[in-house]
């Protein structure tokens, strides 16, 4: 993850110098009653805050030269006067200095604890393999805060004797106890993902392991804490894709052709095909892929939530034909707003930005979009898992 820094403005490097110059007019204008002394003094501070050390030192020695240029054409050099000014000078001078040495304390104090949070999201979300198989793959997570490295939505992807299964999700809540149980789901989907046959076990999996966490809560969190998730497998050496949604935002295929392919078979799929095709609403395509919302036939309670005793909803099969690209998210892409309020739509938002370059292409294009569109600051975290059935796999 390449490190952030503070991007001031053009103009923030300019306002110090814009003010010794008006400082030092006014007071050549007015020497007796040195009314630009306070535009001098703001220059040193200005500096000093959101400045380096370097610069804020030429700030210092603008500022003591031009009152000493002034102080000699007025005839105050060596008078009380003038020691006075060149002193109230050089101490706000100083006091810029000392500023800036405070924040770049406080910003490498600052950097150290990012670090930290930096590790702890690698450990608790690592970055997942780019290449798995006849599969290429990306993802990416931003955080609602540019200060913020870790939250409550966590994407995985294992290889397992059963296929190659992902998981997506979006914890309720913020802080460390979303941190907290974006762990645990993660640490039991890696080892779940290898041992139970198929989605609805590992979903029950995951459960009994939530189930577990909660003795460490408070009552509050107890009652409401829950997952949303969306399970995804690829079998081993068919072109299909399982899903279960468990009230998760429903994935997106990207589809370089006409979708859905050719009929069947699909053996893993629960009704023999052809498959219908997607809703017209669903579809766009303008010089780039189809790309279509895969909502469930049934959606399934959040994870966390099967104390109130409903029955998880069956997987659904797809065709997943080389060239296609699933790209799975969170509520902060769906739910991202614009000005008027408006949701952001994936489906209108892709389907003209296409062709992509694989993966990486369609996260690239997908997070810009999601930021013109909002245009500011994000409500809420924001993890996307893109998954490419290569053509030479």
């Amino acid at each position: 993850m390449p490190p952030r820094s503070v991007q001031w403005p053009p103009y923030v490097r300019v306002a110090p110098w814009l003010l010794i110059i008006g400082g030092l007019v006014w007071n050549s204008q007015d020497p007796a009653d040195y009314w630009g002394d306070p535009m001098l003094a703001a220059a040193a501070v200005l500096a000093g805050a959101l400045l380096g050390l370097r610069d804020t030192l030429a700030v210092g020695a603008a500022n003591l030269t031009g009152i000493l240029v002034l102080s000699t054409q007025d005839g105050s050099i060596g008078t009380g006067d003038g020691y006075l000014e060149l002193a109230n000078t050089a101490f706000a001078a100083l006091l810029g200095i000392g500023v800036n040495r405070v924040v770049a304390r406080h910003g490498r104090r600052l950097e150290r604890v990012r670090s930290v949070a930096e590790a702890a999201q690698r450990a608790v979300l690592p970055e997942p393999p780019g290449r798995v198989g006849a599969l290429s793959v990306a993802a990416c997570y931003r955080a609602a805060a540019d200060e913020a490295l870790i939250g409550g939505d966590a994407y995985a992807l294992q290889v397992t004797p059963y296929g190659v299964r992902a998981l997506i999700a979006d914890v309720r809540g913020k802080g460390l106890h979303a941190v907290g149980a974006v762990s645990v789901l993660l640490g039991a989907f890696r080892e779940a993902s290898h041992r139970v046959p198929d989605l609805v076990a590992l979903a029950d999996a995951l459960e009994d392991s939530l189930l577990r966490e909660p003795e460490q809560l408070s009552e509050e969190q107890r009652m409401e804490g829950f997952i949303t998730a969306l399970l995804v497998e690829f079998p081993p050496g068919e072109a299909a894709v399982r899903t279960l949604d468990c009230g998760h935002p429903g994935p997106y295929l990207l589809s370089p052709g006409p979708y859905p392919p050719a009929p069947g078979p699909y053996p893993s799929a629960p009704a023999p095909g052809p498959y219908p095709p997607a809703p017209a609403s669903t579809v766009a395509r303008a010089g780039g892929p189809e790309v279509h919302r895969w909502d469930a036939a049934d959606p399934g309670l959040p994870l966390g939530m099967g104390a109130l005793g409903a029955g998880r909803s069956a997987p659904e099969c797809r065709p997943f034909p080389s060239g296609c690209t699933l790209l799975l998210v969170t509520d902060g892409v769906t739910e991202a707003r614009d000005a008027t309020g408006e949701f952001y739509d994936p489906v209108r938002g892709l389907g003209p930005l296409g062709p992509f370059a694989g993966p990486d292409g369609v996260l690239d294009a997908l997070v810009a979009d999601v930021e013109r569109w909002v245009g500011g600051p994000r409500d809420d975290d924001m993890a996307v898992l893109a998954i490419t059935h290569r053509a030479d796999g």
